[in-house]
């Protein structure tokens, strides 16, 4: 009796080459997709302002009405927003610039595969093209209401601190744990699509949570809840560096980002084994 040859088959994207080579591949395909990631980038950001009126103004007016609607409740009594470094607005208007840095950059992730209908099936190309292209509008974003904050310094002459000339190595860590959270996001939204929704709750609950318009509280729940909170401490050291000159909270900010490394680590794996097998369901 002949024996017919056996065809064994494997699963893809496994662990089974190692770490290296899966970071390997990682990297390589993000550098054969960095000309498609400029491309997805330019179409999302234009597709968000060119039907707008205002446009990309509309990235100011946001904080600017939050500022103002917190000011007056604190200059009314019914809220105290602690002991700051510098006047209001430019306090207020730095932590929102970070806050929204990873809640935007964190949405349009989580939203980045499910949006990208038939192309997904259609084209072949390294799916975390579409996450991390996401993830410019938020920097663009971000770029801007940093020019709002420099105006904001002329105008109450305020001079910042030496050391804000570090300030983009707060933003690093702010960016990775943005999408190491939003790699994973993005294929829980594939698969349940209640997830977005869900994310956009967490968030806004989440920026009254943390103390983005107010300083850190020093009793009660929220101040134990702040404790455990990365973004706290990476909003916090940014306006160390940007008003004060130095760190008040530099172990929390090494440990957050330590803890920021590590999920996006894990996040880039689970994306890459899963890739293919999510954007089926899409």
């Amino acid at each position: 009796m002949s024996k017919e040859p056996i065809t064994v088959y494997q699963p893809d994207n496994t662990l089974k080459n190692g770490y290296f080579q899966t970071f390997r591949e990682i990297y390589q395909e993000i550098i054969e997709n960095k000309w498609l990631i400029y491309q997805l980038f330019k179409r999302d950001f234009s597709t968000i302002y060119k039907q707008s009126f205002i446009g990309i103004l509309w990235v100011i007016i946001i904080p600017v009405i939050n500022v103002g609607l917190f000011s007056m409740l604190g200059h009314s009594g019914i809220f105290n927003v602690g002991k700051i470094s510098a006047p209001y607005p430019i306090y207020a208007i730095l932590g929102i610039s970070m806050w929204q840095l990873f809640s935007s950059g964190l949405i349009a992730c989580g939203n980045a595969l499910s949006s990208a209908g038939d192309m997904l099936i259609r084209i072949k190309f390294s799916k975390k093209s579409l996450v991390i292209a996401s993830v410019g509008r938020s920097v663009v974003t971000f770029l801007v209401q940093i020019l709002l904050i420099a105006l904001l310094l002329i105008v109450y002459k305020f001079v910042p601190a030496q050391t804000v000339i570090l300030f983009p190595l707060i933003i690093l860590p702010i960016l990775i744990f943005t999408l190491g959270i939003g790699l994973i996001t993005a294929i829980l939204n594939s698969i349940v699509r209640d997830t977005g929704n869900i994310l956009s709750v967490i968030l806004m609950l989440g920026m009254y949570a943390t103390p983005v318009l107010y300083a850190k509280p020093t009793t009660g729940l929220l101040a134990q809840i702040t404790a455990y909170n990365p973004m706290y401490y990476f909003i916090c050291s940014g306006r160390d560096l940007a008003l004060t000159g130095h760190l008040t909270e530099p172990n929390g900010f090494i440990i957050s980002s330590v803890l920021a490394l590590f999920i996006f680590i894990w996040g880039l794996i689970i994306f890459h084994l899963t890739e293919t097998r999510i954007t089926e369901r899409v």
